[in-house]
C-alpha cells in the first residue's frame, strides 16, 4: 500500500515538474524584429531582438531553401550575441529563415519567417555605381598607399647614403690634393739639369 502511494506521488511530481517547465517554455517569447544583413551571393546574416527580461542563454536557426524540404539547423548556447552568419548559399536562390531563443527550460516559438533571396554577383556587380567604395576597397588602397611609402623612404635613404658616400670621398680628395702637388714639386725639381758654375761653357778638346 505505502509502495503504491510512494509510487503515485513520484508520478505526480515528475508531472509536476514536466507541466511547469512547459508553461516555462511557452512564457519565452519568439525572437522579434528578424533582419537579414550584409546579403552577399553565397552569404548573409541574420540579426534578430529579444523582449527586455526574457531569460535566453542562446538561439537556435533554420534555414530552408524555398519549396524544398531540407533544412539546415543552427543552434548555439551560453550566448548572449544576436546575430548569425549563413554561410554555403546559392546564388540567386529563396531561401526562408526563422529564428527560435534557448532558455533553460526550453525553446520559444518560432520567430515569424523572413523571406530573402542571394543575388548573383554579375547583379551585385552592375548594380555597384563606379563612386561607390566597399571597406574592403579602402583596406586594399590603404595598404597599397602604406607600401608605396615604405618603398619611397627606403629609395629616400639609399640616396642619403650615396650622397654622403660621395661628399665624404670628395672632401678626402680635396684634403689630398696640396700634398699632391707639393710631391709633384718636389719631383719635378729632383728631375731637372743641375746648374754649372759660372765662366763659360765647357769645350771638348781637339
Amino acid at each position: 500500500m505505502w509502495e503504491i502511494e510512494g509510487s503515485c506521488a513520484a508520478l505526480l511530481l515528475f508531472l509536476a515538474y514536466i507541466s511547469v517547465s512547459s508553461v516555462n517554455a511557452d512564457s519565452l517569447s519568439a525572437p522579434l524584429n528578424v533582419t537579414i544583413k550584409a546579403l552577399e551571393g553565397n552569404s548573409a546574416i541574420v540579426t534578430w531582438e529579444i523582449l527586455e527580461g526574457d531569460p535566453v542563454i542562446g538561439f537556435a536557426i533554420t534555414q530552408q531553401k524555398k519549396d524544398v524540404r531540407m533544412l539546415r539547423f543552427i543552434q548555439e548556447v551560453n550566448t548572449t550575441t544576436r546575430s548569425c552568419a549563413l554561410w554555403d548559399l546559392e546564388e540567386d536562390t529563396e531561401y526562408i529563415v526563422h529564428v527560435q531563443s534557448i532558455s533553460m527550460s526550453g525553446t520559444s516559438p518560432p520567430s515569424e519567417p523572413v523571406l530573402f533571396r542571394t543575388p548573383k554577383e554579375s547583379e551585385k556587380l552592375a548594380s555597384k555605381s563606379p563612386d561607390e567604395v566597399t571597406m574592403e576597397e579602402v583596406g586594399q588602397a590603404a595598404q597599397l598607399r602604406a607600401g608605396e611609402i615604405i618603398i619611397i623612404v627606403v629609395v629616400l635613404v639609399m640616396w642619403a647614403g650615396v650622397i654622403a658616400l660621395f661628399c665624404r670621398q670628395y672632401d678626402i680628395i680635396k684634403d689630398n690634393e696640396p700634398n699632391n702637388n707639393k710631391d709633384k714639386a718636389k719631383n719635378s725639381s729632383e728631375c731637372s739639369t743641375p746648374e754649372h758654375p759660372t765662366g763659360g761653357l765647357l769645350r771638348s778638346k781637339v
